[in-house]
């Protein structure tokens, strides 16, 4: 169940990220905020993960290929991610661009299903339904 509180916390930081975004950009470019939250974002994972004694005994062999390989995927799929989160946001209302963001959950249910098989049954394909039609709603 702990992960339920992790997600949970996720959701709201996610929240205050679009609350936060949405007025820090109002007369600054989107790429470049997306940049500057990157660092910063960097600079305080680094520091917490140093200061929670991560680095212990990490070299750079401490990740096999495959590892290196996906991190970094998953890196640029986040960048790509914020950079269309923070442009949509600029020129969008906070609530629509959020809704629409959050639609991965469709995309995840079923590249969960196809790659990772995860089972993919009825109650997760109407579930996907279901925040689909929540974010065509909120959006409109």
């Amino acid at each position: 169940m702990t992960w339920i509180i992790y997600a949970l916390g996720a959701a709201i930081f996610a929240a205050l990220v679009a609350i936060f975004g949405k007025i820090g950009i109002t007369n600054i470019d989107s790429t470049l905020a997306t940049t500057v939250r990157a660092i910063i974002m960097a600079l305080f994972l680094f520091v917490l993960s140093l200061s929670l004694g991560k680095f212990s005994g990490f070299t750079l062999q401490s990740f096999t290929g495959k590892e290196w390989l996906f991190i970094a995927l998953a890196g640029v799929a986040g960048a790509l991610s914020w950079l269309c989160f923070f442009f949509a946001l600029k020129y969008g209302p906070a609530a629509g661009v959020s809704a629409i963001d959050r639609t991965s959950i469709v995309f995840v249910v079923f590249l969960a299903a196809l790659f990772l098989g995860e089972s993919l049954g009825w109650k997760s394909i109407l579930g996907a339904i279901l925040v689909a039609a929540g974010a065509v709603l909120i959006s409109l």
